[in-house]
């Protein structure tokens, strides 16, 4: 069992996946980049997300990386998994398998295919139903622009109070802290985390509104640290501060970098072999690259220090 209590707060990054240069799954490389994770202060971890380049991955090779990470582990922290898939069985499965294997939760979107394939209202909440029926951890509803699909604030506090798992929320669409707070008033105490997204780069307006949580990218937990911990002790102008000295890195990458990001820190620092994404994934410009190292190297993140 992780050994954080219920309610889960704090900063929980996206745990990148590594690959090797003819693009396997790297093992070793995958484990060292949790444990420098971890040494950075994540409170919690987040695997096969969006950002870990979940869709470019095999069943097999998700099955594989649930138990070796989550073995790896070993109950250090809490650890999120994604389980997200169109089918209601498959997602249950999939999340039944995470919850064996020592999940603290899972995160769903709601159900979507390509870009026209939706579910209306009424099956979007049997969907999160079943999906809670079959475990006994929290749900974490990722509410995103890529799921094209709505959820308004009404629906997402109506499954909180409605449906026993359903506890954690993801916002990361625009007015995010708005649609944060609409949560929290409708919700109640059924909110049990209401989690900022999209790699911090709505943070501050996001904790204002009463977020308690971030779900950001993997390359610098101690830096989004400095941020939210001041902030939920209750002093909000050293969160400010902070703030301001990260925002250059947490926008390179939420804007020219993305997924790629934490990768390319940790090869930089040592941490990694190799920062390549996998095809058909196009790795970012070399000045891209070059702009994302000037930024992190005027902060000295532990990312650049850990493995030397």
């Amino acid at each position: 069992m992780a050994p954080s209590a219920r309610p889960y707060r704090g900063v929980f990054p996206v745990v990148p996946t590594i690959f090797t240069e003819t693009g396997d799954l790297d093992l070793a490389g995958q484990t060292r980049c949790v444990d420098f994770m971890i040494d950075a202060g994540s409170d919690g971890l987040c695997i096969l997300a969006n950002f870990s380049e979940q869709f470019v991955l095999t069943d097999a090779e998700r099955e594989l990386l649930m138990e070796t990470i989550l073995g790896h582990v070993a109950g250090r922290v809490p650890v999120i998994v994604t389980t997200t898939h169109f089918s209601t069985a498959a997602c249950a499965a999939r999340s039944r398998r995470a919850q064996e294997l020592g999940a603290a939760m899972v995160m769903v979107m709601p159900p979507y295919h390509g870009a026209t394939i939706r579910v209306p209202e009424a099956g979007i909440v049997s969907f999160f139903q079943r999906v809670s029926d079959a475990i006994d951890i929290p749900i974490m509803i990722q509410d995103a622009p890529v799921s094209g699909t709505t959820l308004s604030a009404e629906l997402l506090a109506r499954m909180a109070r409605e449906i026993a798992n359903v506890a954690y929320f993801k916002v990361e669409v625009p007015q995010a802290a708005a649609k944060l707070r609409r949560l929290i008033e409708l919700g109640g105490d059924a909110i049990e985390g209401p989690w900022d997204g999209e790699e911090a780069i709505t943070l501050l307006a996001d904790l204002d509104a009463g977020a308690t949580g971030a779900m950001t990218g993997g390359g610098y937990p101690d830096g989004i640290r400095q941020i939210i911990d001041p902030f939920l002790a209750g002093d909000r102008e050293a969160a400010v501060a902070a703030y301001g000295r990260w925002l250059p890195l947490i926008n390179h990458e939420n804007r020219q970098c993305g997924l790629a990001t934490a990768k390319i820190l940790m090869k930089e620092g040592g941490i990694i072999a190799c920062d390549a994404v996998r095809h058909p994934l196009a790795d970012p410009q070399p000045a891209s690259r070059a702009g994302l190292l000037d930024a992190a190297r005027r902060l000295d993140p532990l990312v650049l220090r850990w493995a030397r």
